[in-house]
């Protein structure tokens, strides 16, 4: 039987969208870069780590978010997206947008919200 291990995210800037990730979400955080991955990075052409086409967002027992750049822009509706939960909808919706999400829908029992890219998600109470 199969386990969930990452769930993977198309994006055009893998090292802003993974922190906006990491600080929309309790207990995550962007992958720290040890002198092992600075070295694969370089090896790759990369000197910077904000030039990273693959960035890890990782927290302790969840799944990981990878995020991975790709040429093509978001073009559709998600055909998968992310529910998150919480105790005061109203200030976590305020909380995400100050980071940089936008406002989709506001319905009865969820916010439907998009990251900085597009990708939609929703904020249940």
């Amino acid at each position: 039987m199969a386990k969930l291990h990452d769930i993977v995210v198309d994006c055009r800037h893998p090292a802003s969208l993974a922190r906006f990730w990491a600080a929309a979400l309790d207990g995550y955080r962007v992958a720290p870069y040890d002198d092992a991955e600075l070295a694969r990075l370089r090896a790759g052409g990369i000197d910077d780590p904000e030039d990273d086409p693959t960035v890890l967002v990782e927290a302790d027992g969840g799944p990981r978010l990878w995020f991975q750049l790709v040429a093509e822009p978001k073009a559709a509706k998600n055909r998968l997206h992310l529910d998150l939960r919480s105790d005061d909808r109203a200030a976590e919706v305020a909380r995400l947008l100050v980071l940089g999400a936008s406002r989709l829908a506001e319905l009865d029992e969820w916010t439907v919200l998009t990251d900085p890219e597009g990708n939609e998600f929703c904020v249940r109470d």
